[in-house]
């Protein structure tokens, strides 16, 4: 029997039984439709951070020192312990990291996490739940901060502890009808601040705005909100290759600040955003490990069903089998047969699947902040299972079937 022979007619038998077809192939759509979702999903996220969160937060040529490392996930708790007693990062610390560098574009200081959110109010209106960043003048470069109109903050500003604000553009445009922010006073935290500068928009990241901040001078900031103990110092360099040999400079400079012995360790971190990257890697990667298991699962019970379909449809098809065989069909033709019926379900179930995860992942992409970007291997993958749970379980059906004795086949009843 020709090849495109069996095909026709193990999909004919497909369309024959669409109900239990349905049925049988829900298992495998509903398993690859979640295989291919979740990656997609995965990915999109992978690649958000790496394009747009890292590079926002901390940027390519860019490092930071600060008292405790990112990826706080894969410490013991003897270690962790150990970390909360290094002594937070200060203004001699940021001293000792702009001398020891001064080829750098800027070094600047921020207020650490967590970030407080408070009520600024212009008049009669008040915006609330407002972030609010405490920085050195050289933060706003590090941060690649455009000042579209007003000036941003000014080392002065900092020094003499001045009550000035700078704002992100959220911020002004909700504030102000008239988007004319400048010189304005406005009350934050109980206090008066002049509004010295708007910054221009950065965007949104999975859906949070860049721009719903202000900015004030670290000193006024202390004042209101004390000394944070995550309080982190950023340099950045004109160029991503020199960022290697600057951080080995802060990290000297770092240790001969806080006097530290050629024994002892460092009471300090210094990290750029592949520290960020790798700490959303490892989160991902128990992903997936359990995606897999999942998927496995259903795929299992999938082919079990598969395989009880078959068997069924042998003993519905005895007779069917028997008159094949006596007209010259062979065990090897009848084998083939069944085995086609199985891989055809299989892999009409992946195909579904696919259609059903891609779909998904659109959803996903379209109706919330999380991007999902459907891989071309996982696909493949997807596919290859389903084939593959066609032959495993289909085999036993398909030498069953070319067992029967002709002639035991005929007489029974159909």
């Amino acid at each position: 029997m020709r090849f495109a022979d069996i095909l026709r007619m193990a999909f004919g038998q497909l369309r024959v039984n669409l109900l239990r077809t349905a049925f049988t192939l829900l298992g495998i759509v509903v398993s690859v439709g979640f295989l291919v979702a979740v990656v997609a999903i995965i990915q999109g996220m992978n690649a958000y951070v790496k394009e747009n969160i890292a590079e926002a937060m901390i940027g390519m040529n860019t490092f930071q020192v600060r008292r405790l490392p990112i990826s706080l996930g894969v410490f013991t708790d003897d270690e962790f312990r150990l970390l909360q007693r290094r002594p937070r990062v200060d203004e001699r610390d940021a001293a000792a990291v702009e001398a020891a560098l001064p080829d750098a574009l800027a070094v600047g200081m921020t207020s650490g996490w967590p970030t407080p959110r408070a009520d600024l109010a212009w008049r009669n209106r008040t915006l609330g739940s407002v972030l609010v960043f405490g920085v050195t003048a050289g933060y706003q470069t590090v941060q690649d901060y455009r000042i579209t109109s007003g000036r941003p903050l000014t080392d002065v500003d900092v020094r003499e502890r001045r009550n000035v604000v700078v704002l992100g553009a959220d911020i002004a445009k909700d504030l102000f009808d008239n988007g004319n922010a400048v010189d304005q006073e406005v009350r934050l935290a109980g206090q008066r601040f002049t509004v010295i500068g708007v910054v221009a928009p950065k965007g949104r990241v999975l859906g949070q705005s860049f721009d719903a901040f202000v900015l004030i001078p670290i000193p006024a900031f202390e004042g209101i909100y004390g000394k944070r103990q995550a309080t982190t110092v950023s340099v950045k360099m004109r160029e991503a290759d020199e960022v290697p040999p600057a951080m080995a400079r802060a990290q000297e400079a770092m240790r001969v600040s806080r006097k530290l012995r050629p024994s002892d360790r460092d009471n300090f971190d210094v990290g750029t955003g592949e520290a960020l990257l790798d700490f959303w890697k490892q989160l991902t990667r128990v992903l997936f490990a359990v995606v897999p298991a999942v998927v496995a699962i259903g795929i299992l019970v999938g082919g079990i069903v598969i395989m009880n379909i078959m068997l069924m449809a042998v003993t519905e098809r005895t007779k069917e089998i028997g008159i094949r065989k006596a007209v010259g069909a062979t065990a090897a033709d009848v084998r083939r047969q069944f085995l086609a019926e199985s891989v055809a379900l299989a892999v009409v179930g992946g195909v579904l699947g696919v259609a059903s995860g891609w779909g998904l992942a659109l959803l996903v992409s379209t109706f919330s902040p999380l991007p999902a970007r459907v891989s071309l291997w996982s696909v493949v993958l997807s596919l290859a299972l389903g084939a593959t749970i066609g032959v495993l379980f289909g085999v036993y059906p398909a030498s069953r079937a070319a067992r029967l004795d002709p002639i035991t086949a005929m007489r029974a009843e159909t």
